[in-house]
């Protein structure tokens, strides 16, 4: 199945703690329906000092469902939902269903 959200692109958090929140995309695991998103679901991980690197409790941010998520259309601002369509040469492209516009990836 094609990837409706992809690397680097902006996404709002419709439904959990982080509701409301955008953010970029940093990850995507398509087999585990996941992503990481910038400043969202930040979770405290408690680390042991290793060479180079000191110990203490870091924020990482933690995986989201990608059902949680929507795609901002970057022509609009807004959230959309995503569609895809065949263009000339058969390549497939996502499409904003708002707009109607092509999402460039």
């Amino acid at each position: 199945m094609a990837a409706r959200i992809k690397k680097g692109d902006q996404v709002l958090v419709i439904t959990g703690s982080s509701k409301g929140t955008r953010g970029e995309v940093l990850s995507v695991s398509p087999t585990a329906s996941k992503a990481i998103v910038r400043g969202v679901a930040l979770a405290k991980r408690h680390t042991k000092p290793s060479q180079g690197q000191p110990g203490g409790i870091i924020e990482r941010e933690a995986s989201v469902h990608l059902s949680n998520l929507k795609l901002i259309d970057p022509k609009s601002g807004k959230p959309t939902k995503v569609g895809f369509r065949v263009i000339e040469g058969g390549a497939k492209v996502r499409v904003a269903k708002a707009t109607g516009e092509i999402i460039e990836s």
